[in-house]
């Protein structure tokens, strides 16, 4: 079955910076695209990154342009997300998530908590 294992987050200091991995398994992962959301306590979950199925194309919400790089490495099944320049409002849960015909699939999700 489709699995999406979320992991490297924990408490960083703003400014620091942290990488998060999904692996993923199940399914043909280098024919999907993927992306990382999050969610902040109190607040909708909101997309953070995509990257295309074989890379070349990378979308990423204003609030984190230039500060995150979202990639893929299909030989390893695996999406990463680095994240830079952390600031305390980066603070929530991120998952990773893909779509197929039937359904959208989401990890469990890492907390990513930015504070001094």
């Amino acid at each position: 079955q489709v699995q999406l294992v979320e992991s490297g987050g924990g408490l960083v200091q703003p400014g620091g910076s942290l990488r998060l991995s999904c692996a993923a398994s199940g399914f043909t992962f280098s024919r999907y695209a993927m992306s990382w959301y999050r969610q902040a306590p109190g607040k909708e979950r909101e997309l953070v990154a995509a990257i295309t199925s074989g890379g070349g194309t990378r979308n990423y919400a204003d609030f984190v342009k230039g500060r995150f790089t979202i990639s893929r490495d299909n030989a390893k099944n695996m999406v990463y997300l680095q994240m830079n320049s952390l600031k305390p409002e980066d603070t929530a849960v991120y998952y990773c998530k893909f779509s197929d015909y039937r359904s959208d699939y989401w990890g469990q999700g890492t907390q990513v908590t930015v504070s001094s």
